[in-house]
């Protein structure tokens, strides 16, 4: 039996700087200070789907950037104005045990969840540690300790 889709009224634009054919992220289902919950559904046109299954680099970037909706936050304030020119960079300064079970399919819906473990602000930047895992069908396919650094342009 296959997972539910879901469907939420969040819009990621106020979480993520990405835009597709980038954005490996559909929805966030929750999200608070700590933790968030995303749902990304594979489809045969995404850049990194090679053959029917999605590659490595892009459910680390689909972990990466649940990861870093959590600390998008903080830029992409309530007072979001999608024609200015506020955006943030992002980039991964580390990844520890990173674990690939199973990669998805074609027309898989993954959730990838993440919590925040620890994180520094200072005016424009963040640092954040995180632990990530995304799952298909209750069955976990990848996890890892992720690090973000995050800066305001």
């Amino acid at each position: 039996m296959s997972e539910q889709v879901y469907n939420t009224s969040i819009d990621i634009e106020h979480f993520l700087p990405h835009r597709r054919p980038m954005l490996m992220v559909d929805a966030i289902l929750d999200i608070s200070a700590e933790h968030v919950l995303c749902s990304f559904l594979i489809t045969p046109d995404n850049i990194f789907v090679e053959g029917d299954t999605l590659q490595e680099v892009g459910l680390m970037e689909n972990m990466a950037q649940t990861c870093s909706s959590i600390v998008g936050q903080r830029f992409y304030a309530e007072d979001y104005d999608p024609q200015s020119d506020k955006r943030i960079i992002g980039f991964i300064s580390g990844v520890k045990q990173m674990t690939v079970i199973m990669l998805p399919k074609v027309g898989q819906q993954i959730l990838t969840e993440s919590t925040l473990t620890s994180k520094f602000d200072a005016d424009d930047y963040s640092i954040c540690t995180m632990l990530v895992q995304a799952k298909h069908d209750g069955e976990l396919l990848s996890s890892a300790e992720i690090n973000l650094f995050l800066k305001k342009q």
